[in-house]
């Protein structure tokens, strides 16, 4: 196809890509085409201490569309997809058309397949998890979960291997079994136009290094500097790809060119991850190929 498939000018837009794949522009022009608002589904764009280092929306692309859910959460707090999924009910339900779009396969399929009511847990036990994480790395709490959760979680992301350990030693369930209990969806995908923006690694790849270093021309160095005395890698929102490398320059551990390449380097492994979510979790949805983009 030259072309986009056949959008109805009615009904939610979702909109999924990897990270650099110009998923938020073609959210743009939809909006501006036939009318919605533009909702965040980017697990770190919520925190208001990053604006460039995670490309949310800039002043201008705010003054052509409505925008919800962007920057608006304090970096020390959590934040997780039931926080977002609690957040989204009421955008849902009002007039404006939803255009959903963001990189967090987790999100999407919370709000499309529904999300186990898991209970909260204990500050005490996320902190033995953060302890032995960092002592002992995401594989020694991963040979502590039951095997339906293995089997069902990414087990290459520490952060949901923490996850399913944190639960499982809360409750005495394994998170397998929460979710089999999980409520109906708060958005069916049928009555959804999904997208999925197939971005190839070859032509990903140097959009991700241009993009790094258009944000470092931006000022992401100096955005970085300001999140330095309240630092704490522990935070959700120091998950953003390039804080951790742009955090130790300057420190001194690294010079700016290794801080660079290694922050590229995270963010094409973090592309291979979303593209690996996307395949096994939205084969059903409609997939669409960059040059299809900049035709709509």
């Amino acid at each position: 196809m030259d072309d986009l498939p056949q959008i109805p000018s009615t009904g939610p837009v979702l909109i999924a890509g990897p990270t650099a794949s110009g998923k938020s522009e073609l959210a743009l022009r939809i909006a501006e085409k036939s009318g919605g608002v533009v909702i965040n589904a980017d697990a770190i764009q919520v925190f208001a201490n990053w604006h460039i280092l995670t490309a949310r929306p800039s002043a201008a692309d705010l003054a052509r569309v409505a925008h919800r859910l962007y920057g608006h959460v304090p970096g020390h707090s959590p934040y997780s997809v039931g926080h977002w999924l609690r957040e989204m009910a009421p955008l849902l339900d009002q007039a404006e058309r939803p255009i959903i779009v963001g990189g967090t396969g987790l999100y999407f399929s919370a709000l499309t397949e529904g999300l186990a009511e898991i209970p909260a847990v204990p500050s005490s036990i996320r902190n033995a998890a953060d302890e032995r994480l960092a002592a002992e790395g995401a594989g020694a709490l991963l040979c502590e979960l039951d095997a339906a959760t293995r089997a069902r979680i990414d087990t290459l992301n520490p952060a949901r291997v923490q996850r399913a350990w944190e639960v499982q030693a809360a409750t005495g369930r394994g998170l397998a079994a929460w979710q089999d209990e999980t409520p109906p969806p708060a958005l069916s995908v049928r009555n959804c136009t999904p997208l999925v923006i197939d971005a190839p690694k070859s032509w990903l790849t140097p959009r991700i290094e241009q993009r790094f270093d258009r944000m470092l021309a931006q000022g992401a160095l100096d955005e970085v500097r300001a999140n330095l005395p309240g630092w704490d890698p522990a935070h959700p929102s120091s998950k953003a790809i390039g804080a951790r490398e742009l955090v130790a320059h300057l420190r001194g551990e690294t010079g700016l060119d290794q801080a660079r390449a290694a922050a590229t380097i995270a963010t094409r492994q973090y592309a291979k991850r979303q593209r690996s979510w996307f395949r096994s979790r939205m084969s059903d949805w409609l997939w669409i190929t960059p040059p299809q983009c900049k035709n709509f």
